[in-house]
């Protein structure tokens, strides 16, 4: 296993940092409110941020969603790269890719997903019903990607569906999705071939499940970032906050808690790194993956909560920077199965034997 980055990688990881430190400050979070920043959506797609996923691979994406958990950077940029760049990249089918990988890597197109599986029900000539009650980023997106009951992945345009906004914890521009007899086109191949038996049905199963493992993957990535931005947000703030004449991270308990928080966050970031660099280098990481949703859930919690006690009566003023990290680490905690979920479809994976070693 070798994490260093390659030099595009780097590059790329870089351009995001100094984007989403000059555009995603405290300010603009604020005037934002719960809805995305259209402004920096532009800029990171302006320099190709989005497009360059499909060369550097989800290792790439997890660095770049590192550095946009850092500032809590209100855009579809995970959902976009996960559930439709990467996602269509791997299981589109040839048309599917030539119309939509441009438009998805040039932010006219924004994809967000509906995942887990959802209680969506598909009708003979590819009409979808049902309702998922809460979908990240719906209001931002132009398409979503829907998994039915049987796991199969269907590409739904907003505009077909009913879209009604729906307050998270977190500013995720999210919506409770409708679909009455709505049109959806399968992803990777026609209807017919969709519904061609056990064959089709193995082929979408497996696109479900890779679909998944990356989402969990790369919102570990994300995850990773918002626990790097709370602890040096805590940091700074227990080096200059003084008690008694001394600074408060001259304290043991204190020096104690936040070193606890940075090795859980290194523990999220590098089962992440490891899962990502599994799947690129083309080996299986199931287990890998739902490993490092594990930590983003578990430890994700524990990071977040400390870094909002360490700033003291600071922490509980929900205009404080530090806040964002909390919500964030929250809905993420949640997000694509909480810790215990995990856990049992690890274990299940295991005593199955269809983990990889």
């Amino acid at each position: 296993m070798d994490f260093t980055p390659t030099e595009e990688q780097a590059a790329a990881r870089d351009l995001a940092a100094r984007i989403f430190g000059d555009l995603s400050t405290h300010e603009r979070l604020t005037a934002a409110g719960t809805g995305s920043d259209a402004e920096l959506w532009k800029a990171l797609c302006e320099a190709g941020l989005p497009a360059a996923v499909e060369d550097i691979g989800l290792l790439g994406l997890v660095l770049l969603l590192e550095e946009q958990g850092r500032t809590t950077a209100q855009v579809p940029f995970a959902a976009s790269c996960v559930y439709g760049l990467l996602a269509v990249s791997a299981h589109g089918s040839a048309e599917q890719r030539e119309r939509l990988l441009p438009a998805i890597g040039d932010g006219t197109v924004v994809v967000t997903g509906a995942l887990p599986e959802a209680a969506v029900r598909v009708g003979g000539s590819g009409q979808l019903s049902g309702v998922v009650p809460v979908v990240p980023w719906l209001c931002d997106a132009t398409h979503v990607l829907v998994a039915d009951d049987e796991h199969g992945l269907w590409l739904v345009r907003t505009v077909d569906a009913r879209c009604d906004p729906v307050e998270l914890t977190a500013p995720w521009s999210a919506g409770r999705l409708t679909l009455d007899a709505t049109p959806g086109e399968p992803l990777g191949g026609r209807l017919g071939e969709r519904q061609g038996g056990p064959e089709a049905a193995a082929a979408g199963q497996g696109a479900y499940d890779d679909v998944l493992a990356t989402a969990r993957t790369a919102f570990a990535g994300l995850q990773a970032g918002v626990c790097a931005g709370s602890v040096t947000r805590a940091v700074a703030y227990t080096n200059t906050r003084e008690q008694f004449g001394r600074p408060l991270a001259t304290k043991q308990g204190v020096q104690l808690r936040a070193a606890d928080a940075y090795m859980d966050t290194e523990a999220i970031r590098v089962t992440a790194y490891e899962a990502a660099w599994r799947r690129d280098e083309g080996l299986d990481y199931a287990t890998h993956a739902l490993t490092a949703a594990w930590w983003a859930s578990e430890a994700g919690h524990r990071v977040v909560h400390a870094g909002q006690h360490l700033h003291g009566g600071m922490g509980a003023d929900l205009d404080h920077p530090v806040h964002r990290h909390f919500l964030w680490g929250r809905q993420l905690d949640a997000y694509l199965g909480c810790g215990s979920e995990v856990l049992q479809e690890l274990g299940a994976l295991i005593v199955g034997g269809e983990g990889d070693a």
